[in-house]
C-alpha cells in the first residue's frame, strides 16, 4: 500500500500528553497557537528539577524538529523516557526505568468560528460573560464564555469517542518512545483521543491500551523515524528550537543564551542555519566534497597501480620462462627414475625365481614334521581318556568322606569325656553344700530366712532406741556435772570474776524440783533464768556484764540487785541431786543397750544359719541336674565308640583302593610324557622348516617386487623390454647411475622453478624437500613423491601462467581504460561539486537574504531603524571533512537616516537583547514558508536585563500573533514575573519533593479565541 503523506497537513497543535517521558505529569496540557506560551517551573527548591526542558523537548520530537536526526533513527528521543535513578533520589529502588512512553499531541484546525471563544485556566469556571483581567493568571479574549467553552487542567474519567464528536476534524498523534530499536512509532487517529484515568498509573496503562487499539499506520508495520516528517506534515518544516545540553547531545548555538556581541559571526550563522533548516543542505555539500576528493584520490591510485603493473607484468613473464626450461628438465628426470625403476625390477625378479626354489624345499619338510605331529597327538589322545582320572577322584573323594566322618566322631568323643569330667569334678562340692540343708527344701528354707531377718530388723530398731537413749542420758550426766550456768562461769573465770552458781547455792527438794520443772518450762526451756543464774561480788558487777556480753541471756545476781544479759532455758536445782538423778538414767540407758545388742547378735546368726540352709537346699537341686546329665554323657559316648568301631575297616579299604588308582595314573603320565618328548622334537623340526620358509619369504618380501612394479607401472616383462630397448650406452647402466642422473636434471628444474632462495615453495613440496635431506635413502624414497609436487605444483602454475600471459596483455588494456575513465570522473565529480556549491550559495545567500528582509521588517515595525545581515560567500575548505564555514553579520541602523553597524560594536544591553530577539523571529519566520511554525526555546530570556525582560517577552508574543508563529519558551524563577503578564499561555509544571517520582498536575492559565478547540478538549482537562 502506497504511504500516507501530510496526515496532519495545516493543522496546528492543541495539546500535548506525556506518557512516561521524564518525570512530566500524564494529565494533557492544552497549547494556544499563535501566541507566546510560557513554561515555569516549581521545583523541590526552585525553578529547577520540573521538568520544563523534557517538556518542551518532547514537543520539538513531536513536530519534527530535524536536530532529533530522524533519519538516523532519533535515539536521542529515547533519552526521553522516565529514568527512576535520575527522577528520585529513592528511585533505584522504589521505582523502575520505563523502556517505552507515549508523546501524544492533538493537532486543530488553525482557524474557527469567530464568535466562539474559551479559556484554559487553573481557577474556577467562568460565568457566561465574565472577564479574565482580574487575574494575573489567566488571560481571556472576546467571547460569549459559555460553560461549554471552559475547560480545567486535570484528567476525565471518560473518554472522548463515548462523547458527542466535538473535535471539528482534529487529528490525535501518538508517538510511542523505545529504549530499543525503532526508537520512535508513529500512529495516528481522527478527532481527539487522549489516555483519560483517575490515577498516573491508570492512565500509563490506559495509553497502552490505547495504543494498542490504533491501526498500524504503515500497513504491517508502523511509520518510523526517518518517515515522520513527511507523513505526519508533508516534509515542511514545523519548528525550529534552540535547546539545552540536558535534553539533547547536539546544541546549536542559542543567541538569546548570552549577549548577542559575544557570539561570533560563525556561531550567528550556525544558529540561523538551525532555525531555517540550512544544515542539511550543508551537510550535503560536504558530502559532495567527499566524493570528489575520493574520484581524485581513486584516479591517483588507478595511475600508480597501473605503472606497478608494468614493473611487475615484465618480472612475471621472466619468471614464465624459467618455469618452463623447468618443466623439461623434470620431464629428463621422470625419465631417469623410470630407468631406475626398470632396473630394479628385472635385477630383483631374477632373485625371486632363486628364492621360490628354495621356498618349495621347505615347504615340504614342514608338511612332513606336522604329519608326524599329527600321530603322536593321536596317541596321547588315547592315553589321555578321562576314565582313570575319574575313578580315581572318586576314590579320593570317598576316602575323604570316610576321613573326615572319622575325625568327627572322634572329636565329638572327646567332647563328651571332657564334659563328662567336668559334671563329675562339680559334684563333690555340691555334696558337701547339701548338708547344710538339714533336710529342707528350698521353699521352706527361704521362709525361714524370711523370718528370722525379720527378726533381726526388729532387733536393730530396738538397739537404735537404746543407744539415743545412752546418749541423752550422757548429756544429761554431763550437765549436771557441769552445772546449769557453766559457760557463764566459765567466761567470769577467764575475766577474773569470782562467781557461783545460783542454782548450785540452792537445795530443793525433790517434789520442788518436779514442781519448778513444770511451772518454767515454757516451750522446751529449761528454767530460764535461774539456770544461767550466777552470783558476783556488788562491785565486779560492771566487769561481769562486760565478761558476759557475748552469752546473752546470762543473769547476774548481787547485792545491788539482779542485772540481766540476755535470755536462756532451763531449770534445776541441787547439785549433787541432779548428778545422781542423771547417773542413774545413764545406767539403766546401757542395761538396756547391752539386751538389744545381744539380740541383734542372735539375730544375724540365725539369719546367716537360714542362708546356709537355703544355699544347701539349692545344692541339692543342682546336684540332682548335674547327675542327670552325667548319665546321658555316658550314654553318648557309648554310642560314638560304637560309631567309631564301624567306620575304622571302612577308612581302610577305601586307602587301598585309591592307592591302586594312584598307581596307574602315575604310570600312564610316565608314557605320555615319552610321547610328548617325541612330539616336541617334530614341532622342533617343522618350526625349523618354517623359519626357513618365512626367512626365505621375508627375503622375497623384501625384494618388494610387487611394489617395484607398482612404481614401474606394468609388468616384469615389460621393464625388461624397455631396458633392451634403451640406446647402446644407456643399456648397461645401473639402478645407482640412473639415479645420480635423475637427481642433477631434478635440482636443476627446481632451481629453474624457484631461482630464489626464500622464493614462496607451496607447502606440500617444502616438507618433501626437508624430509629428503640427510641421506641417499631418504632421497629416493621421496624422489617419486618430490617429482610430483613439482609437476602438479607446474602443471598447476602452467594453465595459471597461461591466463596470466592472456590476463597481463587484457589487464594493461583494461587499466589503461580504468586510468582514463577515473581521470575523467575525477574532473566530473570537481565540476559537480563546483555546481552543486553554486546552487547552495545561491539558496544559502537566498535563505539569508529572506531573513535579512524579515529581520528589517521585525526591526521597523517593533520600534527601530532597520536592520541587515552582512554574508559574505566563504571559500569551500581544502579539508573534505571541515564543514563550509559561513559568516553572518547582524547589522542595524541606530538613528534614523544613519548607516548601518555590526552588531559586535558597543552598545547598550537593551538594544543588543531587542535585536537578538528580532533577529530569531526573522530566521523562524523565513524558515516557515508561509505554513504555522512552532518556535522553541529553552532559558528563555536568560541573559536578558531585568529592565528588558518584560519589552522582550511582549515582543515575542506580539511576533508570534502577527505572524502565526507559535512560541514556547522554558522560563528560570527571576523571568517568571515578567512574563506571566505578557505572555498568551501560562504553564507551570510542579514537583514539591525530591521523593515523588513524578510531577504534580500542570497549572494551566490561558485563552483561546477558538471555542471548538476547547471544547474538544473539555473531557480531558476538566476536573473531576
Amino acid at each position: 500500500m502506497s504511504q500516507v503523506e501530510n496526515v496532519v497537513g495545516d493543522r496546528v497543535l492543541i495539546a500535548v500528553q506525556a506518557v512516561n517521558i521524564s518525570r512530566l505529569s500524564t494529565h494533557p496540557v492544552p497549547t494556544v497557537p499563535g501566541t507566546l506560551i510560557v513554561v515555569a517551573g516549581a521545583g523541590p527548591k526552585d525553578s529547577n528539577g520540573a521538568g520544563k526542558s523534557s517538556f518542551i523537548a518532547s514537543i520539538t520530537a513531536l513536530l519534527g524538529d530535524e536536530q532529533w536526526r530522524f533519519a538516523s533513527g532519533a535515539k536521542a528521543v529515547s533519552e526521553l523516557l522516565f529514568n527512576a535513578e535520575l527522577a528520585s533520589g529513592a528511585g533505584a529502588r522504589q521505582w523502575a526505568s520505563a523502556d517505552h512512553g507515549y508523546i501524544v499531541g492533538v493537532f486543530g484546525p488553525p482557524d474557527g468560528p469567530p464568535h466562539l471563544s474559551g479559556s484554559l485556566s487553573d481557577g474556577a469556571p467562568q460565568a457566561p460573560g465574565s472577564s479574565g483581567d482580574d487575574s494575573p493568571h489567566t488571560l481571556d479574549g472576546p467571547g460569549d464564555g459559555s460553560p461549554g467553552d471552559t475547560a480545567r487542567s486535570g484528567a476525565g474519567d471518560e473518554e472522548l469517542f463515548a462523547l458527542p464528536d466535538t473535535s471539528g476534524g482534529a487529528v490525535t498523534v501518538w508517538l510511542r518512545v523505545n529504549q530499543e530499536a525503532p526508537h520512535l512509532e508513529i500512529r495516528w487517529h481522527d478527532g481527539v483521543r487522549l489516555a483519560s484515568a483517575a490515577s498516573e498509573a491508570e492512565r500509563v496503562a490506559r495509553a497502552d491500551e490505547i495504543w494498542a487499539s490504533l491501526p498500524r499506520s504503515a500497513g504491517r508495520r508502523d511509520v518510523v523515524a526517518r518517515d515522520l516528517t513527511k507523513v505526519l506534515y508533508g516534509d515542511r518544516v514545523r519548528c525550529v528550537s534552540f535547546l539545552s545540553t540536558s535534553v539533547r547531545s547536539k546544541v546549536a548555538t542559542n543567541l538569546l543564551s548570552q549577549p548577542l556581541n559575544e557570539i561570533s559571526p560563525e556561531r550567528v550563522f550556525e544558529a540561523i542555519a538551525a532555525l531555517t533548516g540550512l544544515d542539511a543542505e550543508l551537510e550535503q555539500e560536504r558530502e559532495a566534497r567527499r566524493d570528489e576528493h575520493a574520484k581524485r584520490v581513486r584516479a591517483a591510485q588507478a595511475r600508480d597501480r597501473l605503472a606497478e603493473f608494468e614493473a611487475e607484468s615484465k618480472a612475471l613473464l621472466g619468471t614464465f620462462d624459467r618455469r618452463d626450461q623447468a618443466r623439461v628438465r623434470l620431464a629428463d628426470a621422470l625419465r631417469c627414475w623410470r630407468g631406475r625403476q626398470a632396473r630394479k625390477l628385472a635385477d630383483a625378479a631374477a632373485k625371486d625365481e632363486i628364492m621360490a626354489a628354495e621356498l618349495d624345499r621347505h615347504r615340504a619338510a614342514g608338511e612332513a614334521a606336522g604329519e608326524a605331529i599329527a600321530m603322536v597327538k593321536a596317541e596321547i589322545a588315547t592315553l589321555k581318556d578321562d576314565t582313570l582320572d575319574r575313578r580315581v577322584a572318586e576314590a579320593r573323594k570317598e576316602l575323604a568322606a570316610l576321613q573326615a566322618r572319622a575325625a568327627k566322631l572322634e572329636a565329638d568323643r572327646a567332647v563328651a569325656e571332657n564334659s563328662a569330667d567336668e559334671l563329675r569334678g562339680r559334684i563333690p562340692a555340691l555334696e558337701e553344700t547339701r548338708r547344710f540343708a538339714d533336710g529342707r527344701d528350698v521353699p521352706g528354707a527361704e521362709r525361714e530366712l524370711v523370718e528370722v531377718r525379720q527378726r533381726l530388723n526388729e532387733a536393730l530398731k530396738g538397739l537404735g532406741v537404746a543407744d539415743r537413749e545412752v546418749s541423752s542420758a550422757q548429756s544429761a550426766l554431763d550437765d549436771a556435772e557441769g552445772g546449769p550456768a557453766a559457760a557463764q562461769l566459765n567466761a567470769l573465770a577467764a575475766a577474773g570474776v569470782d562467781a557461783t552458781g545460783l542454782l548450785d547455792a540452792l537445795d530443793v527438794a525433790e517434789q520442788a524440783h518436779d514442781h519448778a520443772g513444770l511451772g518454767l518450762g515454757l516451750e522446751g526451756l529449761r528454767g530460764w533464768p535461774n539456770e544461767h543464774a550466777v552470783i558476783v561480788d556488788a562491785g565486779r558487777l560492771a566487769a561481769a556484764a562486760e565478761a558476759l556480753s557475748e552469752l546473752p541471756g546470762s543473769v547476774l545476781v548481787s547485792a545491788a540487785g539482779v542485772s540481766v544479759v540476755g535470755a536462756f532455758d532451763g531449770v534445776a536445782t541441787g547439785r549433787e541431786a541432779r548428778i545422781k538423778a542423771a547417773e542413774q538414767r545413764l545406767n539403766r540407758a546401757r542395761d538396756i543397750q547391752e539386751t538389744a545388742a545381744r539380740a541383734v547378735h542372735e539375730g544375724e546368726e540365725a539369719v546367716a544359719a537360714a542362708q546356709r540352709r537355703v544355699e544347701g537346699a539349692r545344692a541339692g537341686v543342682r546336684l540332682a541336674e548335674l547327675e542327670t546329665r552325667l548319665a546321658g554323657q555316658r550314654s553318648r559316648l557309648a554310642e560314638l565308640a560304637g560309631a567309631l568301631g564301624e567306620v575304622g575297616p571302612a577308612v581302610a579299604e577305601a586307602e587301598r583302593q585309591a592307592g591302586a588308582l594312584d598307581f596307574r595314573a602315575r604310570t600312564r603320565d610316565m608314557e605320555i610324557e615319552r610321547l610328548e618328548g617325541r612330539r616336541q622334537r617334530h614341532e622342533s623340526e617343522r618350526a625349523q622348516a618354517r623359519e626357513q620358509e618365512a626367512r626365505v619369504g621375508a627375503e622375497r618380501e623384501a625384494l618388494k617386487l610387487a611394489a617395484l612394479a607398482a612404481d614401474w607401472g606394468g609388468t616384469v616383462e615389460a621393464a625388461r623390454e624397455w631396458l633392451r630397448e634403451l640406446p647402446e650406452e644407456e643399456r648397461p647402466r645401473t639402478a645407482d647411475e640412473w639415479w645420480r642422473v635423475a637427481e642433477r636434471h631434478f635440482d636443476q628444474a627446481l632451481r629453474d622453478t624457484f631461482p630464489e632462495e626464500d622464493a614462496e615453495i607451496p607447502e606440500e613440496l617444502r616438507f618433501l624437500l626437508a624430509e629428503r635431506g640427510g641421506s641417499t635413502a631418504r632421497e629416493q624414497s621421496t624422489f617419486a613423491a618430490v617429482c610430483g609436487a613439482l609437476a602438479s605444483y607446474l602443471r598447476g602454475q602452467e594453465e595459471y601462467e597461461k591466463h596470466q600471459r592472456r590476463q597481463i596483455e587484457a589487464q594493461l588494456v583494461s587499466r589503461q581504460r580504468d586510468l582514463a575513465a577515473a581521470a575523467k570522473g575525477a574532473e566530473e565529480a570537481a565540476h559537480s561539486t563546483s555546481v552543486h556549491r553554486a546552487a547552495l550559495s545561491a539558496a544559502i545567500k537566498a535563505r539569508l537574504t529572506r531573513v535579512a528582509e524579515e529581520f528589517e521588517k521585525l526591526d521597523t515595525g517593533y520600534g527601530g531603524y532597520g536592520a541587515t545581515l552582512e554574508f559574505p560567500v566563504p571559500p569551500a575548505p581544502a579539508d573534505p571533512e571541515q564543514r563550509w564555514q559561513w559568516r553572518v553579520t547582524p547589522k542595524w541602523r541606530r538613528g534614523e537616516g544613519q548607516g548601518f553597524v555590526p552588531y559586535n560594536r558597543r552598545a547598550n544591553t537593551a538594544l543588543m537583547d531587542e535585536k537578538a530577539v528580532k533577529l530569531v523571529c526573522a530566521a523562524a519566520i523565513a524558515s516557515s514558508g508561509g505554513g504555522h511554525l512552532c518556535l522553541v526555546l529553552d532559558e528563555l530570556g536568560r541573559n536578558l536585563g531585568k529592565e528588558h525582560r518584560r519589552e522582550a517577552v511582549a515582543l515575542f508574543r506580539r511576533i508570534g500573533e502577527t505572524y502565526g508563529i507559535t512560541v514556547i519558551g522554558a522560563l528560570q524563577d527571576d523571568m517568571e514575573p515578567y512574563a506571566i503578564d505578557a505572555c498568551g499561555q501560562y504553564i507551570k509544571l510542579r514537583r514539591s519533593s525530591d521523593a515523588m517520582p513524578y510531577n504534580e498536575p500542570p497549572v494551566i492559565v490561558g485563552h483561546d479565541e477558538h471555542a471548538d478547540r476547547v471544547r474538544a478538549l473539555a473531557a480531558y482537562v476538566e476536573r473531576p
